[in-house]
């Protein structure tokens, strides 16, 4: 885990004494909501359609079993007892009284966390994949550099106003599950010719209203120069970005502008500078930071135990949810469970105070204290016996955590939308429950296979549905909700960005636009084909056909 020192104990306390001052001030009208609106977004507080809404950074995606307690707490204590986490890894409040956040974050910096740059136009939380330091394929464990990069970024005088928001995301593993392409930079552990470990730099990724796939402006930097790179990079972001346009004031419609060559060379023009200067990482800085993540004393322990394999072979439910909830794990005997967030019937990453209690005994009980969130929205427990497997799923089963959909058509990435979101266009959180009961029957769902479903109530795409197999926007025509469908889309390694099929659907129409497209694709699939894969051998083409053919 990444810890505080000293300074970084000040700095958060000395911010939550001022953001106290200035909400103070605020409510006695000494400051109008002009002047404050800044300053609560310094500190992730958003109004949102009903109330306030706080969005805590969780960095990288890492928290401590003591962390998700105070969340839990805050959650019963002030809020409706639940709260939502989100595609970047965060976690958000959407019901708390303004006059109360000061406490909140008091209470966050307890526990080592706050809310600082969660919005603005600054450098946000650095996301990775979500089993860093645990994964099977991993080339380099990200999470030092990761806390490299949040400690870097953290209150940079010279990034603290950019042209726009700016995303960075770190994958260390051959397969990319940080979606790094679709970020302002990517960064992906590589190895170069020589069997050097660095990372391939890419830039002006994105989704929202213009998604762009990042293109490499670096394909092999060493990793001490990260931080002069990243230097070099914003520096030529904050100087030639547009800000007189904000839909324009992203770094991809620069690199477009300029071209990734003429990006690049930029860039590179401005490292001259900056390359083996005093930002240099040496390898006692980098050890310093590994030594945050060193791995936990794992027992040695045989690969599926006689008590697992008896459990798999004799109920078929457990299974299911072994071969969906579970991750193959570095260590021999041990796995990575993910509890899902995506039960029917409740809003895809909403979880309770109650299972945030839980989730944390489990994370001290069966692991070492550690949980991970999924930019997928959900909960990850990443070091579990294979001996205990049983038990967690019991456990997981009585608390909601168990639908052993991850992966599948049911396991929607969904953003608060319209219920909450006072930027939504429409409604997401109905619409993907009635896609959830459609297809609730787990043998037709299994029979599907995987499919990345990613939901967005508007433009601002925070569901990602871009990058869907199947993706959904929310949108207004004449003030009714309406909801388009694309395909094709997908994030990884091969990251693309899905195509929309045609005119958009009423609401209710929805799941069985579904139903007909998942009849094509079991009438076009080959053995073993994902849907992914026959909707890019097939092209879209059928699925309009059907989608849209008039019934006689």
């Amino acid at each position: 885990m990444y810890r505080y020192d000293e300074v970084d104990h000040r700095i958060v306390r000395e911010r939550v004494e001022q953001f106290r001052d200035q909400t103070q001030r605020f409510l006695s009208g000494e400051l109008a909501e002009d002047e404050f609106r800044p300053l609560r977004l310094m500190n992730g507080l958003y109004v949102q359609r009903h109330a306030p809404m706080l969005r805590v950074a969780v960095p990288y995606g890492h928290l401590a079993s003591r962390q998700l307690r105070k969340l839990a707490h805050i959650a019963r204590k002030y809020d409706k007892n639940y709260a939502h986490f989100t595609t970047r890894q965060n976690i958000q409040f959407n019901w708390p009284e303004l006059a109360r956040v000061p406490d909140i974050l008091e209470e966050l910096a307890e526990v080592e966390m706050h809310a600082i740059q969660t919005s603005g136009n600054c450098v946000r939380n650095t996301t990775t994949d979500a089993f860093a330091g645990v994964a099977q394929d991993e080339v380099l464990d990200p999470r030092a550099y990761c806390e490299i990069i949040r400690q870097w970024s953290t209150l940079h005088p010279e990034f603290a106003f950019l042209p726009r928001k700016f995303k960075i995301a770190v994958s260390g593993s051959v397969e990319d599950r940080a979606a790094t392409q679709v970020h302002d930079i990517g960064l992906h552990v590589v190895r170069n010719e020589t069997g050097e470990v660095g990372f391939k730099v890419i830039v002006g990724g994105g989704l929202g209203r213009t998604p762009i796939v990042g293109e490499v402006v670096k394909e092999f930097l060493p990793t001490r120069h990260l931080l002069t790179y990243l230097d070099a990079v914003l520096r030529v972001y904050n100087r030639f970005g547009r800000r007189d346009n904000k839909y324009k004031a992203r770094i991809k419609i620069l690199v477009k502008a300029m071209t990734v060559a003429g990006f690049a060379a930029k860039v590179e023009d401005e490292w001259l500078h900056l390359q083996d200067g005093p930002s240099t990482l040496r390898d006692a800085d980098v050890a310093h930071y590994a030594s945050f993540f060193t791995d936990p004393a794992y027992d040695l322990l045989p690969s599926n135990p006689p008590e697992l394999v008896e459990k798999q072979a004799t109920e078929p439910a457990f299974a299911r949810w072994l071969e969906r909830n579970t991750r193959p794990h570095k260590q021999a005997g041990y796995r990575s469970v993910v509890l899902s967030l995506k039960k029917t019937g409740v809003p895809p990453g909403d979880i309770t105070a109650e299972q945030m209690d839980a989730a944390a005994d489990w994370a001290d009980r069966f692991g070492y204290g550690e949980l991970r969130v999924a930019h997928e929205q959900n909960l990850i427990l990443p070091d579990v016996r294979e001996r205990d497997l049983y038990e967690v799923w019991q456990l997981a089963k009585s608390q909601g955590f168990a639908t052993p959909n991850v992966g599948l058509l049911t396991d929607i990435i969904c953003c608060p939308g319209g219920d909450f979101c006072s930027l939504a266009n429409a409604r997401s959180i109905p619409v993907a429950e009635a896609i959830q009961t459609r297809f609730d029957n787990l043998d037709y769902l299994f029979d599907l296979g995987e499919i990345d479903c990613n939901f967005s109530g508007c433009m601002n795409a925070c569901g990602h549905h871009h990058i869907g197999n199947i993706g959904i926007l929310g949108v207004d025509k004449n003030g009714e909700e309406w909801y388009q469908i694309t395909l094709g889309g997908s994030q990884g390694s091969h990251t693309t960005i899905g195509k929309v099929i045609g005119p958009s659907f009423a609401q209710a129409d929805v799941p069985l636009a579904f139903e007909k497209i998942m009849a094509v694709y079991l009438e076009q699939r080959t053995d073993g084909e994902r849907f992914i894969e026959t909707v890019r051998r097939i092209g879209l083409d059928p699925f309009k056909e059907r989608v849209y053919a008039k019934h006689h």
